[in-house]
């Protein structure tokens, strides 16, 4: 009996460590396959479920732990996300306008939850796209197509500040926001073309005749300024002047003269004879 009761003992002993290592496995096989816990990444909000239903907390990043069978835990991406979007619009002469527009968005991180409720994953299709087209449109009818180029950077505020009023009653956040292009029909776009070409040449012939005006101007200043001169001069001249000019005008003659006196005086002189032999005398 002894014997028998130690041979038992010793297999009970030896089978108690697989014993222990099949309750730890088969309770590590029930975690892995309920998975009790979750991790939301950086950028990212756990939406929790109970059985479907969205519940009001909303997990930040990290590891979190839920009911297996009972919750479920969806992930949100609360990121900067980009849409590009074009539209066909009509200005308020009615021009056909189309436009392409980039915008930057983000869903509310602590709204997350009523985002997944209310529009669910795909909120980009549900509701980006189409408030850009209505805001597009209805900004565009105000304006006249002109007016949409010259006054770009107002229609880019008009528009972002519509399209966050709008997105934010969804809780969803613009970030930015800005005009790729403007395209109209070639027939208006050749129009302008040919009114900014009118408007430079129209500049071009204010600038030549602004120039003309100046030149002329300058002209009959320096003609006024010589008839002064002139005026003044003659207001100068009197007898004695002339008398003095005379003399000056010999005086230049006599420094000029090489002393060799003329062999004929007039038409009917006499030539001087022998004068160079009197000079020698």
């Amino acid at each position: 009996m002894n014997i028998m009761n130690n041979q038992e003992i010793k297999k009970s002993i030896k089978k108690g460590p697989w014993k222990t290592l099949a309750i730890v496995t088969g309770i590590l096989v029930v975690i892995v396959l309920f998975k009790p816990w979750v991790q939301v990444g950086a950028g990212e909000r756990g939406i929790v479920l109970n059985f479907g239903a969205v519940q009001d907390k909303v997990l930040n990043e990290g590891i979190h732990f839920r009911v297996p069978v009972m919750q479920e835990v969806v992930l949100m991406d609360i990121k900067i996300h980009k849409a590009v979007t074009d539209a066909a619009s009509a200005s308020s002469d009615l021009q056909d306008v189309a436009l392409s527009v980039a915008l930057n968005y983000h869903i509310l991180p602590e709204k997350a939850n009523l985002v997944y409720q209310t529009i669910g994953v795909e909120f980009k299709e549900r509701m980006i796209d189409p408030a850009i087209q209505e805001v597009m449109k209805a900004v565009s009818a105000r304006y006249t197509a002109e007016e949409l180029i010259t006054k770009r950077p107002a229609v880019s505020a008009e528009m972002q500040e519509s399209l966050t009023r709008r997105l934010l009653l969804s809780n969803i956040s613009v970030d930015a926001f800005s005009i790729v292009s403007f395209s109209f029909s070639k027939i208006f776009t050749d129009a302008i073309e040919a009114k900014q070409t009118a408007e430079q040449n129209a500049l071009k012939a204010k600038r030549d005749l602004d120039r003309i005006r100046v030149e002329a101007e300058q002209t009959i200043a320096a003609a006024t300024a010589e008839a002064e001169a002139l005026r003044l001069q003659k207001m100068n001249i009197s007898p004695d002047l002339i008398e003095l000019r005379k003399i000056e005008a010999n005086l230049k003659a006599i420094e000029k003269w090489n002393g060799i006196l003329p062999q004929v005086t007039g038409a009917g002189a006499m030539p001087f004879i022998g004068v160079s032999d009197l000079k020698k005398n």
